[in-house]
């Protein structure tokens, strides 16, 4: 499911315009990027919950000349889906 497809069934499941659908979604996506930006981590019961998680620094490998190389640390967003989400999909 693309962008498109999501607003598409946020807009029939709610009974709204795709226009509102497409602000509700846009929203949504800038608030959560905004948290965790600030290093929040965010929660929706039932759902799931995003948050950042550090990654060190390490040494890789180039895999076209073989030579080491020094891969930077990184923070990277993690989800975790909740339970009914998990359960709903198995």
């Amino acid at each position: 499911m693309n962008k498109a497809e999501l607003i598409d069934a946020m807009a029939a499941a709610a009974g709204l315009s795709k226009a509102d659908a497409k602000k509700a979604l846009d929203g949504f996506v800038g608030a959560t990027t905004a948290a965790l930006k600030k290093g929040e981590r965010i929660s929706l019961v039932g759902f799931g919950s995003f948050d950042i998680s550090k990654r060190n620094a390490r040494n890789g490998r180039n895999p076209k000349t073989g030579a080491v190389i020094q891969i930077a640390a990184k923070n990277t967003v993690r989800f975790k889906a909740g339970s009914e989400l998990s359960s709903t999909v198995n």
